[in-house]
């Protein structure tokens, strides 16, 4: 046998949802909540019975969906319709759960960006290493075209000759290094005194580290520093870094089209700002290759002095430097490595010295328009 349910009778304040006005009314709750006032009159069901949010002792209450609501502070009444109405609080148990899923969403979003920051290099190091050679040289060939694009599609220079004499240097210079891959030195006709180091052993040399450079040894050593990073194979490493880095980027960022990834990598070619370790280790690699040529380990150190210094004197910052503050600190350090020796003669004789920087032929002169005469 059930046992009917005490009625609680309360007085209240009901609101129509079409306008402001109060209407007073009196609330009877048994097995359902009558509501009574001047022409109202509602007959709710418990279970359909949601509360809203307000401040104690008042307390609102409606139906699911329906606009009416009824205000009112008796406490009796507010007790026995929480223990009457299942879902009186279904309302907040649903914003309960929209803040965990952005809570849920928010620990997502900074795991990602956790993993973008220290577990992505951390695999890139470990992978780069494992990449074939074949997929590394067709990835550096790809990523060669998309860096010059970025340059501004700057002219090669390969005056026969020049390049020639640029070839049998790569090949003194590498002879028994062991790299991974035959290096390939291009040069393009550039403003900037700097030199890419891509993945597959491809190395691009913009033509104002030529002009810079006032000895054959001390281009010798931009070449040697960047064999160091193709012997560590950094360029292959910062690469994936900034891909994986990019991709995790997108899933957060809901650019899932690619442009991030593709954008990114060739901007990671272009300015791989490498670690100082790396930077050093490039720079001691340079040293010992360039003395094991025959050239002027010190050379290195010269020419990062007076880039530096022209950087200065311009008040820019040329991308080949990496870490323009600490300069000093890699010149003392290279000299250090190279020791006191210096070689009886320079890596490339002056005649062909002066045939390797001559690899950009002269840009050819636009011919002056006739003169027009005046009607």
């Amino acid at each position: 046998m059930t046992v009917p349910a005490e009625t609680v009778t309360a007085t209240g304040t009901l609101f129509d949802g079409r306008s402001a006005r109060p209407n007073p009314v009196t609330l009877r709750l048994g097995e359902r909540l009558e509501i009574t006032g001047a022409g109202l009159r509602e007959d709710w069901n418990p279970f359909d019975i949601r509360a809203g949010e307000t401040e104690p002792p008042t307390m609102r209450i409606g139906l699911a969906g329906n606009p009416v609501r009824v205000e009112f502070t008796d406490r009796a009444l507010a007790e026995a319709l929480v223990a009457r109405c299942p879902d009186l609080r279904l309302d907040d148990e649903a914003r309960g759960g929209v803040l965990r899923l952005v809570l849920w969403s928010i620990a997502a979003g900074v795991s990602v960006l956790l993993v973008a920051i220290y577990g992505v290099p951390v695999a890139a190091g470990i992978l780069a290493p494992l990449v074939p050679q074949p997929v590394e040289s067709r990835f550096g060939l790809a990523v060669d075209g998309q860096v010059v694009s970025l340059l501004g599609d700057p002219p090669l220079c390969a005056e026969p000759a020049a390049k020639a004499v640029l070839d049998r240097l790569v090949a003194r210079m590498t002879e028994g290094a062991g790299l991974p891959g035959d290096p390939v030195v291009s040069v393009r006709r550039h403003k900037v005194a700097n030199a890419l180091t891509l993945p597959g052993a491809r190395v691009i040399v913009l033509s104002d580290i030529l002009a810079k450079a006032e000895t054959p040894d001390e281009f010798g050593g931009i070449l040697a520093h960047e064999f160091g990073h193709v012997a560590a194979r950094d360029p292959t490493r910062a690469v994936i870094t900034a891909g994986g880095v990019s991709f995790l980027l997108s899933l957060v960022l809901g650019d899932l089209t690619g442009s991030t990834v593709i954008v990114s990598v060739g901007q990671a070619a272009i300015s791989a700002g490498y670690s100082r370790d790396a930077e050093r280790a490039a720079d001691a690699y340079g040293v010992a290759m360039l003395i094991r040529a025959g050239g002027d380990g010190a050379a290195l150190a010269s020419i990062l002095e007076r880039i530096d210094a022209e950087a200065d004197a311009e008040g820019s910052l040329t991308g080949f430097l990496h870490s323009h503050p600490y300069t000093k600190e890699r010149a003392a350090k290279i000299r250090s490595l190279a020791g006191g020796t210096r070689p009886d003669k320079p890596l490339l004789s002056k005649e062909d010295w002066q045939t390797l920087r001559g690899i950009c032929p002269a840009e050819p002169r636009t011919p002056a328009k006739p003169a027009t005469t005046p009607l």
